[in-house]
């Protein structure tokens, strides 16, 4: 699995995926993430990547032409690849949303910035417009962090044990994960369930989606309506 990002501020991920099993998959080759400088696909002395929205109003907007030449570019040299521009105004990206493009072997994600990119880059050059969730970010650099580190662990042997990843939040059939203890088993007059340390193996597994169930309905209730209707 190959990520190419395409941003204005490529310095940002110096940092964000050097650590965890996202940095140790980058590190045995089992996904690659490319950084690309929308920069680079200006032809001004000024690298321009915005201008101001058509029909006045506040902020800038990022312009089409460069975001067209770096993903064309960016399939030209190394292939096709899927494209999702990264927006406040996308569908909602969730668990099933990873899952289904983790199946991709290559995706460009496009970070917008600033008020908004023009709508062309929308309607003619992203195969879909993902949001990581209903509030406005800066820019699409934190969103795309997001994406790659949800994807990215689900590539198979990424994560050492892979059924720690079909035993999730939002991964057996809508439901939150259950609540989880370790040792000790008494802290300051808090007990772990008993259940959890009696050996019982199929009794432990009735509880956890018992508890699994209580905890989504009281955290989050309308994971349960959905999967009543």
């Amino acid at each position: 699995m190959t990520f190419e990002i395409v941003t204005i501020f490529p310095e940002f991920f110096r940092g964000p995926f050097e650590f965890g099993v996202v940095g140790k998959a980058i590190e045995f080759g089992l996904i690659e993430v490319k950084i690309n400088n929308l920069r680079d696909w200006t032809h001004d002395p000024h690298k321009t990547v915005d201008d101001r929205p058509f029909g006045g109003g506040e902020g800038m907007v990022l312009k089409c032409e460069p975001l067209f030449d770096a993903v064309e570019s960016i399939a030209k040299e190394r292939g096709p690849a899927r494209v999702i521009l990264l927006s406040a105004q996308g569908r909602k990206f969730d668990q099933a949303a990873a899952r289904r493009l983790a199946a991709e072997a290559r995706i460009v994600l496009i970070c917008g910035r600033y008020e908004g990119v023009d709508e062309r880059v929308a309607e003619h050059l992203a195969d879909e417009e993902l949001s990581v969730g209903d509030y406005v970010l800066s820019g699409g650099e934190l969103a795309a962090a997001v994406v790659v580190d949800s994807i990215g662990r689900l590539i198979p042997g990424v994560v050492g044990n892979a059924d720690s990843t079909q035993f999730e939040s939002f991964s057996e059939e809508g439901l939150l994960d259950c609540p989880h203890w370790t040792r000790p088993a008494e802290f300051r007059g808090w007990k772990a369930p008993e259940v959890l340390a009696g050996g019982n193996h199929a009794g432990i597994r009735e509880w956890r989606r018992m508890a699994a169930e209580e905890k989504t309905r009281r955290m989050r209730p309308d994971l349960l309506d959905r999967g009543n209707g």
